[in-house]
């Protein structure tokens, strides 16, 4: 079967609220936990990370980012759906309060952190960086021991992740070519800007000058998103182009479902099944074309697939 054809099979599967115990669910995905080194000034941090393996080749490594008071464990459901489709998923944790500023959002200069969290992201292919040395653990305790890691990168952060992986993936364009040529494209969760700085709308003024592919799923403005806060900034710092969707009745949280952290059900409202399964069918959707290069019309609008959620009130086109 195609990857195609695979991704519209699961994709009808999600919007059918299919469970992952039905036959059309795709099946494989290991997951292993390890870390990976990164530099915080003068010390270096063991980043807690969660890989999810696919049953075969990876098409791509998935970097997933949480955002403020979360972890890499909320994207266990997401970074399974990830594997299942045939990406090497890789959630990290990073803090929200250090003393040194190694934080996923900014609380007052955290893009010393952020710059070598890019040079971490820089060593994919290179088998003797921190990023090689942490899939070779993690590759052989899943059984894949001397498996390559994928030669393709996208990327995915929730809330202030979202303004983390925008800036690591602006980093990547100034510092780091090379990498950055493997990076296809990202798509933020409800991204939210950080109250202090400028790195969401630095990092899109700066990635507005390539054609990247940059989207967004995002909940109703509220307080949780900070008023849509970082969607808000892509729209305005890339005009013309394609922004992604938003979710006509979403909460924060929905795209972790059922891995949300409970604090944030309290806060935020709790995921709704449907708006879980639109944003997970939209996110492998395009993150299928994203890889392939490809442009599958029903994943945007004018396509059958998209346009039926518009129909049945799920999502909205951004403008």
């Amino acid at each position: 079967m195609s990857k195609l054809v695979r991704g519209v099979a699961l994709s009808a599967c999600l919007l059918l609220g299919l469970t992952a115990a039905t036959a059309c669910e795709p099946v494989g995905a290991t997951k292993v936990q390890n870390t990976v080194d990164v530099p915080c000034q003068f010390l270096t941090y063991t980043v807690e990370t969660d890989w999810f393996f696919p049953a075969g080749t990876p098409r791509a490594l998935v970097w997933l980012q949480h955002g403020f008071t979360e972890e890499n464990g909320n994207w266990d459901e997401t970074a399974r759906k990830l594997a299942e489709s045939g990406y090497l998923a890789m959630a990290t944790t990073m803090p929200t309060a250090d003393l040194f500023g190694c934080t996923v959002q900014n609380i007052g200069n955290n893009t010393p952190w952020l710059n070598n969290v890019a040079a971490m992201l820089a060593g994919l292919g290179n088998t003797g960086s921190a990023l090689g040395r942490s899939y070779a653990d993690a590759a052989s305790r899943a059984g894949r021991a001397g498996a390559a890691m994928p030669s393709k990168l996208l990327m995915s952060g929730h809330s202030a992740g979202g303004e983390a992986v925008l800036y690591v993936a602006n980093r990547l364009r100034t510092n780091h070519a090379s990498t950055f040529a493997k990076l296809k494209g990202l798509v933020l969760a409800d991204p939210v800007n950080s109250f202090i700085g400028d790195n969401t709308d630095a990092s899109l003024t700066g990635l507005a000058t390539t054609s990247l592919p940059i989207y967004s799923l995002a909940s109703p403005p509220y307080s949780c998103n900070n008023n849509q806060s970082g969607t808000a900034s892509l729209i305005a710092k890339l005009p013309g182009r394609f922004h992604g969707a938003q979710v006509t009745s979403g909460s924060h949280g929905d795209i972790f479902g059922a891995s949300v952290p409970d604090i944030e059900v309290l806060t935020c409202g709790e995921p709704q099944d449907k708006n879980v399964a639109a944003n997970r069918t939209l996110l492998l959707g395009w993150f299928a074309d994203m890889e392939s290069g490809n442009h599958t019309a029903a994943f945007y609008p004018g396509g059958s697939l998209f346009d039926a959620l518009v129909v049945n009130g799920t999502i909205t086109a951004l403008p």
